[in-house]
């Protein structure tokens, strides 16, 4: 009896036809759920291919994550790229890599009469030593590159840090989050303005962050100094940077309309694979970062998906006299009610050059009025 049945059933399967079943149906329709929905959390892709050659492009962060993305994206373009980074052996290695990887790409596709050996010289990558966590730091680098260049094209403001021990301060006396995302890039930015606006069409572009609009911000003390910013909490203190960010972007730009120079805020969006989420509670635990990963993978962005707004704010021709704006997935956006506050983007402004007075020397302030 027991094999009869057996029988029945292997006939029943030999038999099957996979398509009178409802299963192949739902698999497609699953298939077409995740593939639609990742499509539309990847964001728009820059939707130019515009030359940047011999343009001369600072980016912050540019060893890794998005800022590296950026970096690979602009040196193809013909950019001569500076990484600006902390760790030297990663950013050496970024670089070299870059320019492997491009090389590689391109020598296939060579049209000119060029040799090997001019071939390799055909992008520009380098890496510099920066420190955001000090301002002496940041001072040493731009009078470097004041020093050695003749103009900066482009400017990104790329690094910055989450979910670092806020109790923790800098070298200067800051709350972590404020100095590496906002002071320090701030005064990078002026340092560097006598050589932005040498360049015909010198670019701004800061990276702000969705999170800005759970931020909150006294106007009578913006940078919360008198508060005692280290108690904040980790998720807190980054938002409160990112709205320092956008509010600095709008104000500066104010300041520098009818100059050559523009200045433009943009989020990258949720993006996953950054070391930004090394410090997250949901990768503190193995079995939560399993669960974690495919949901990760599905509603967040890649690092190469979270650089297309800042490739397109640094390269987009139509944008060269857009200044002030916030962009996401390469349009311009509404930011949060305090975002777009006048007085408390003046205010703030107001503060960081008193702040930044006590800790750097005079003639960064001289600079200061020349814009």
């Amino acid at each position: 009896m027991q094999g009869l049945e057996m029988e029945k059933v292997s006939s029943v399967l030999e038999n099957a036809d996979p398509f009178k079943t409802w299963w192949p149906a739902v698999i497609a329709v699953i298939v077409g759920i995740v593939v639609t929905v990742r499509t539309i959390m990847g964001g728009q892709r820059c939707p130019n291919d515009t030359n940047i050659k011999d343009n001369i492009v600072i980016i912050t962060g540019g060893s890794s994550g998005i800022g590296y993305e950026i970096a690979k994206v602009l040196a193809a373009r013909g950019g001569r790229i500076i990484l600006a980074c902390r760790n030297m052996e990663t950013a050496d290695k970024a670089a070299a890599i870059i320019k492997r990887e491009l090389q590689c790409v391109a020598l296939p596709n060579v049209k000119d009469n060029l040799n090997e050996s001019n071939s390799k010289d055909k992008f520009y990558v380098e890496a510099r030593y920066l420190d955001l966590r000090s301002f002496d730091s940041v001072c040493r680098f731009a009078r470097k590159i004041l020093a050695e260049f003749e103009r900066v094209d482009i400017l990104i403001n790329n690094a910055g840090i989450i979910f670092d021990k806020t109790h923790t301060k800098t070298v200067d006396g800051f709350e972590q989050h404020l100095q590496v995302n906002y002071l320090s890039h701030f005064l990078l930015t002026h340092l560097l303005m006598p050589h932005l606006q040498k360049s015909s069409m010198g670019r701004v572009i800061n990276v702000s962050a969705h999170a800005h609009a759970s931020a909150k911000m006294d106007f009578t003390d913006p940078l919360n100094l008198a508060i005692h910013a280290d108690k904040f909490h980790v998720r807190d203190a980054f938002a409160h940077s990112k709205l320092a960010v956008l509010l600095s972007t709008r104000y500066l730009a104010k300041a520098l309309k009818g100059t050559s120079v523009t200045v433009n805020c943009c989020t990258p969006g949720l993006v996953r694979g950054t070391s930004h989420l090394r410090n997250s509670p949901l990768m503190a635990a193995f079995c939560i970062k399993v669960m974690t990963l495919p949901w990760m993978w599905l509603f967040m962005k890649n690092p190469f998906e979270g650089a297309q707004c800042a490739v397109h704010l640094a390269t987009e021709q139509q944008l060269r006299n857009i200044s002030g704006e916030y962009f996401n997935d390469c349009n311009i956006a509404v930011s949060s009610e305090l975002g777009q506050n006048d007085e408390l983007a003046e205010q703030l402004y107001a503060q960081t050059l008193t702040a930044l007075k006590k800790k750097t020397k005079s003639d960064f302030y001289l600079k200061q009025k020349q814009i």
